[in-house]
């Protein structure tokens, strides 16, 4: 199944392809089971129940490679709206919200910086206001950089904000030691985008490893690590290093996707282990859906039947 990632990331690039599948209503089939809807309701919705199973979530509002201002704006007042829900629900102290800048203006122009920072300082804003906090998500490896000195400059206003590294990059341990101090929110995943060779590992092997080294950073740091896998081994891993480190319940957590090893996430919680899951929503959910399909190819059955039933 291995041979189908490649395939499946370039189909996340495919107009042809994200026109004919963004047909199919988001209730159906595979789509159903990643993402719980388009609206803001429907996001809310999904947080209040994940949080009566004693789970955390943060929401991310789905799109990315925005050029458009005003989808860059659209995207900034989506979050605001998902914030006040949140509060209006009582459900900031449990659930944040994580923001790609590429879906709040990074690409656009050569003021895409400038403009990304000062979109996700409003959302940092209203966040605290509320009474939460964000995460600014990851992309591919050319924006890496961008992304970290972003972080820097919001962290000056909103310490809180958290980080997200991607243990497939040859650079993130290094990353790693660099963001592992006290104070800092760092959620490390394995990493979801189809990157060369000279950026990234290439061998699943290879990037368990680096995973696992950067586990040993972040968790013998003095931050707050956010341990992003639905691997059991990983997480047997993690559990094992905190322990060794003397880290108590509650300065970690794992996170997991929504609809991704459900009955874990419920254990792991019982277990007393502090959970978030990742909860996107909204209509630009083809590439999110195909990423997903390509980390777990054994899925595409179901999604291809899904399709052509058009349930």
């Amino acid at each position: 199944m291995p041979v189908l990632r490649q395939p499946l990331l370039l189909l996340a690039r495919s107009g042809r392809v994200k026109r004919l599948v963004t047909a199919m209503p988001v209730s159906a089939g595979i789509v159903r089971s990643y993402v719980p809807g388009e609206r803001t309701q429907d996001a809310v919705r999904a947080t209040g129940e994940l949080v009566d199973d004693h789970l955390r979530v943060t929401l991310d509002y789905l799109g990315e490679d925005t050029l458009d201002a005003e989808q860059a704006d659209a995207t900034v007042q989506a979050y605001l709206d998902a914030l006040a829900a949140l509060s209006a629900r009582g459900l900031t102290r449990h659930a944040e919200v994580s923001v790609k800048l590429s879906a709040v203006g990074q690409a656009i122009s050569q003021q895409g910086r400038k403009i990304a920072l000062e979109n996700a300082r409003t959302i940092c804003r209203a966040a605290r206001n509320a009474g939460t906090t964000v995460t600014l998500d990851m992309e591919d490896h050319t924006t890496t950089d961008a992304t970290l000195a972003t972080l820097r400059e919001l962290r000056k206003d909103f310490p809180e904000t958290g980080a997200v590294l991607q243990a497939y990059l040859h650079r993130t341990e290094a990353d790693c030691r660099a963001l592992a101090y006290e104070g800092s929110r760092v959620r490390l995943c394995k990493g979801a985008y189809d990157e060369p060779a000279a950026a990234a590992f290439q061998s699943r092997l290879d990037v368990d490893r680096s995973y696992v080294r950067c586990l040993k950073v972040l968790l013998a740091g003095q931050g707050y690590p956010m341990i992003a896998t639905h691997d059991p081994r990983m997480i047997t891993i993690a559990s094992s290093l905190a322990s060794r480190n003397g880290r108590e319940a509650g300065s970690y957590e794992f996170q997991m996707l929504y609809g991704i090893r459900p009955d874990e996430q419920r254990r792991l919680a019982a277990a007393g282990e502090t959970v978030r899951v990742y909860v996107p929503y909204g209509t630009e959910w083809y590439g999110y859906l195909m990423r997903r399909l390509a980390e777990r190819p054994q899925n595409l059955t179901f999604f291809l039947r899904s399709l052509i039933s058009k349930k």
